[in-house]
């Protein structure tokens, strides 16, 4: 049996950069930071012939052209399969639809199992490729490429998204002092929306497409804010960083109107009146983690259980997609 493990994801600074819809033209650039909640995907050999899935469905077909599941179809499809006789279980610490780049972190941790099933090593960045064509290219899905790099490599990164296609991505220089701070004081609390982002990033792609000069503005405003962020961590300076995630939010509600909704403002101004420095919603929008960095946690824990909101403590993870039983 193979079992793989790959990290959620957390956005700090100039998410949105990375759709090709924008970096095509204009380049992108953003931080990121995989934490310790995890997709996982077992692969084993089932005594009978044929395809067995379990997810939140189960399936048990003949042949790849028969899986409803699409990630796992287009998988299945590109490792041209023969005789197929394998069995496929996922499991989640945190479900779909929260924000966290659950997607990717699923179609980097099947390809990953499928490669140690059949006894093969894949690079990091050459799995993160690769997630990325399955999702982007040969589904269409309207998305970016930070959720496949950033759960491929793990740790807190930063990447650029060249207009070639090319993405280079670099270690954040943090002290680890920042690093404890960081996992000290940023704190996550689900809103109990979860919601399918395609919507949002299906107007962000029609519109950078038309060079939407309102979104176009928008986004480079962002890159440079995921710029500022970067300084400010390797600086060690997590208070500014706090601001510029509220400025960071202030500025990603005016790229869509379903970007926030009115339980999301009341919940995010109680934070800021109650120990947060700044915020923002993780994702795309709509629903999921609001994330907060906090100045005063005791009040802030308090004032958001008092909302309602459960928290969802982690760490980082700097291992990415690995192989943890084979």
């Amino acid at each position: 049996m193979i079992i793989v493990r790959s990290p959620l994801r957390i956005s700090l600074g100039g998410g949105g950069t990375d759709l090709p819809s924008y970096y095509k033209e204009h380049e992108g650039f953003l931080i990121a930071a995989a934490i310790d909640k995890y997709v996982y995907v077992t692969i084993n050999r089932p005594f009978l012939e044929g395809i067995y899935l379990k997810y939140s469905s189960i399936e048990n077909v003949k042949d790849v052209s028969e899986v409803q599941h699409k990630i796992i179809r287009e998988v299945l499809t590109m490792q041209n399969l023969r005789t197929p006789q394998i069995e496929i279980t996922t499991l989640t610490d945190i479900p779909a639809g929260t924000g966290l780049g659950s997607s990717g972190s699923f179609t980097t941790a099947l390809i990953k199992a499928l490669f140690a099933y059949r006894k093969k090593h894949i690079h990091q960045e050459t799995l993160a490729e690769l997630a990325c064509h399955v999702e982007i290219d040969r589904l269409a899905e309207p998305i970016g490429k930070q959720d496949q790099y950033i759960a491929a490599i793990g740790g807190i990164t930063s990447f650029a998204f060249h207009k070639n296609d090319n993405v280079v991505s670099a270690p954040v220089n943090l002290s680890v002092d920042t690093i404890f701070d960081l996992e000290d004081n940023l704190l996550l609390f689900f809103t109990g929306f979860a919601r399918s982002a395609s919507n949002i990033l299906k107007d962000q792609k029609i519109r950078s497409e038309k060079n939407d000069e309102d979104m176009i503005n928008n986004l480079n405003y962002v890159k440079d804010l995921g710029y500022r962020s970067k300084t400010a961590l390797e600086n060690g300076d997590t208070n500014l960083f706090g601001e510029l995630m509220h400025e960071h939010w202030e500025n990603k509600k005016r790229r869509s109107g379903g970007m926030s909704n009115p339980d999301i403002d009341n919940w995010y101004n109680v934070a800021m009146k109650n120990g947060a420095i700044g915020g923002k919603l993780v994702g795309a929008g709509g629903g999921g983690f609001l994330m907060f960095m906090a100045k005063d946690k005791p009040r802030l824990r308090k004032a958001m259980k008092e909302c309602g909101l459960e928290e969802i403590r982690f760490k980082f993870d700097f291992e990415g997609t690995k192989v943890i039983h084979s």
